[in-house]
């Protein structure tokens, strides 16, 4: 679902990028107002979370795989403003460290994954619980249900931007400038997996870290109603980014040792060209806008053994966390505007 420079038109990712700068000013003011002091941890942990998690690739059949974001979960902790902050975060450095998604792109994807996951997750999550016990049974249903929904949501979106590129940017020659498959064939391709795989993983994670809260910590699930004062920002929760981030090489290891390739949509020039033919022009021009140091979180060269690949993707989760928390430690010297 991260989306690559040279996938999107101008027509497109322009207007995309200038939806987004408004929609991150009201975040951060929104998130600086009504987060807690004691609770801004929490957004470094959301974001690491939705970091490390979207690093674990599944392999399905038909050659691809894909991930689940978490953007639902940290919706459902600290509300849908907050999460569009943390899951932005994340995105962003993805984008410019490793290179995991388009900077031209970026505004697209951040409205797919940290405006339309976490708005949908938790209107969804809300309109299910209802006004059920925060230990209740329905609570996890209802993370099930928002995960599910947020995932197939942003995917269908996604889908759908990719399948108004051949519409509105085509060359004399009529071959697509941009990304080349039409919404026949791009709404089945992400709809399919999305509903059946992948959207299962994100609800049934949702769901599972829900019941552990419910047992361990449920002040946490009352922080968006203002009534989660006493919790105590679990360092366990910590632990468990922690643990993730050392199982990430899997994400990694798995789709190679299955002969899966990358998410659809997410292929490199030469890989598109190898499946359609050609590598359209205006992709050609956007593709290498931007050399993320670590691209595709490796080192520079590649040639290395699939292990040496899966211990640098390990560190690479771990420098991405690391970043993550230095830059919520800097927005929060910032003071809290329009009280």
């Amino acid at each position: 679902m991260h989306i690559p420079d040279g996938y999107l038109s101008p027509q497109t990712y322009l207007p995309l990028w200038v939806a987004m700068v408004p929609v991150w000013a009201v975040a951060a003011r929104r998130t600086q107002r009504s987060l807690r002091t004691r609770h801004v941890p929490l957004l470094a942990l959301g974001a690491a979370f939705s970091f490390v998690v979207m690093m674990f690739n599944i392999p399905v059949p038909g050659g691809t795989s894909g991930h689940a974001t978490g953007g639902a979960l940290v919706a459902i902790l600290l509300g849908p403003w907050a999460a569009c902050v943390a899951v932005s975060l994340a995105l962003v450095i993805q984008a410019f460290l490793f290179g995991d998604g388009g900077i031209t792109a970026l505004g697209a994807n951040c409205f797919t994954m940290a405006v339309i996951m976490p708005f949908v997750g938790s209107y969804a999550y809300r309109f299910i619980a209802g006004k059920a016990q925060v230990t209740s049974a329905r609570r996890a249903v209802a993370g099930f249900a928002a995960g599910y929904l947020a995932l197939n949501a942003a995917a269908l979106y996604t889908a759908l931007l990719f399948g108004l590129q051949p519409i509105i940017a085509s060359g004399p020659d009529g071959r697509p400038l941009y990304a080349p498959y039409t919404a026949a064939l791009a709404v089945p391709a992400m709809a399919v997996p999305h509903l059946l795989v992948f959207g299962l993983v994100e609800g049934i994670a949702t769901a599972l870290i829900i019941k552990y809260l419910q047992r361990s910590e449920p002040a946490l699930l009352a922080i968006p109603d203002g009534t989660g004062a006493g919790c105590r920002g679990s360092r366990r929760l910590w632990w468990g980014v922690g643990i993730l981030a050392l199982l990430s090489p899997l994400g990694l290891a798995l789709p190679l040792l299955c002969r899966a390739g990358g998410a659809w949509g997410e292929w490199h020039p030469a890989e598109l060209a190898a499946r359609i033919g050609f590598v359209p022009e205006g992709m050609g021009r956007l593709a290498s806008v931007w050399r993320a140091p670590l691209a595709d979180y490796a080192l520079a060269g590649g040639g290395k053994s699939l292990t040496e690949a899966a211990l640098f993707y390990g560190i690479c989760a771990v420098l991405g966390i690391a970043a993550i928390i230095a830059c919520i430690r800097m927005w929060e010297k910032f003071p809290a505007s329009g009280k």
